[in-house]
């Protein structure tokens, strides 16, 4: 990790301020990390090292994490497919920095809970399919970017693809107005019958292929967590004598904080590095949940400990706040993921 450290350092840390407050987005650190050979699948992913870089990375911006997880959700669904063309031409470029992919499965994971209808409409053509319809929010786009999509075909049928953003007939919009990770690269996508040719294809049948994908989709997005927890509780710590020690007397203190980061981390890094990812579907969904509540009250407490210095607009504190509440409303939502555990008993 010496490596990525000095990526952190370097190429991130100076900008998390104009990225906070100027939704800056860090495109270039983000191909960094893939040509540092990151997130190299030659051998097999490693999922331990890549989780690990979504969690240094959200220590110092959780913004940037997230766009990292986004594009680590473009890979899961190329490295899962059986297409060639996105397998031999499109995956290399995405894990080696020379391109950069979105996830787009926002509409879709919701609509596979019961939570929403499908965005998107297909219809079979010559060509492949035309795609028509519009995702509300998709991120880490931009120029020579590729994002995943679903869309309906039939009552009995969905296709999966992934998209590149110069398509012809898509139409992206900025999204600016959000309470943080305004950073994020993030845009409305309208498709006005954009042509998906066959080598864009991951997946004819998504009902099945979901399976493979949704378990490294959410595993990705507990780092994000962890290292925003990590940071709030190093805030703590930096005042811990601040006002003759009164803030000993706060409900929430770093080392309850701390045991209870580290569980989740080991039982993180156990799904990791086991062989058996697929299976363990409901304790990812009960890590994501926990970690969704440990963040929350980590930088809620970070927020306590640090008084006044935590509520100027743009301090370390009160941006990893807002950060902690978009994870709470990343999908799977924390409303989202009781539903599912909740149906599970």
């Amino acid at each position: 990790m010496t490596s990525l450290a000095f990526l952190i350092q370097e190429q991130l840390k100076p900008f998390v301020r104009r990225i906070d407050a100027e939704a800056y987005y860090a495109e270039e650190f983000l191909k960094s990390i893939g040509k540092a050979g990151f997130l190299n699948s030659n051998t097999g992913v490693d999922f331990s090292t890549e989780v690990r870089v979504v969690e240094e990375v959200s220590k110092v911006c959780m913004t940037t994490g997230f766009n990292l997880w986004c594009h680590l959700a473009a890979l899961t669904y190329i490295r899962n497919s059986e297409n060639r063309y996105l397998k031999d031409e499109i995956l290399p470029q995405l894990e080696n920095g020379l391109l950069l992919g979105g996830t787009g499965l926002s509409n879709p994971m919701k609509y596979y809970a019961g939570l929403e209808t499908l965005h998107l409409k297909a219809k079979k053509t010559n060509e492949g399919y035309s795609v028509n319809g519009q995702l509300p929010s998709v991120s880490n786009l931009g120029k020579g970017h590729w994002f995943g999509i679903i869309a309906e075909v039939s009552p009995e049928q969905r296709m999966m693809a992934v998209v590149p953003c110069n398509a012809e007939g898509l139409t992206l919009k900025a999204k600016l107005e959000y309470l943080g990770v305004n950073g994020s690269a993030t845009y409305s996508c309208a498709f006005d019958d954009v042509t998906i040719p066959e080598e864009w294809i991951v997946s004819h049948d998504v009902d099945t292929f979901i399976e493979k994908i949704r378990p490294a989709f959410v595993l990705y997005q507990i780092p994000l967590g962890l290292g925003v927890t990590e940071a709030s509780i190093a805030s703590i710590r930096q005042v811990c004598n601040k006002q003759g020690g009164c803030n000993d007397y706060l409900s929430v203190q770093p080392d309850d904080l701390e045991r209870e980061l580290e569980l989740i981390r080991m039982e993180t890094f156990k799904l990791a590095d086991g062989e058996g990812l697929l299976q363990q579907w409901k304790e990812l969904l009960q890590l994501r949940l926990r970690t969704a509540y440990l963040t929350s009250k980590a930088a809620h407490g970070s927020m306590l400990h640090q008084g006044g210095a935590g509520y100027l607009k743009y301090s370390a504190p009160s941006r990893r706040l807002r950060e902690s509440y978009f994870l709470v409303n990343l999908t799977p939502t924390v409303k989202h993921l009781e539903k599912m555990l909740h149906q599970m008993q």
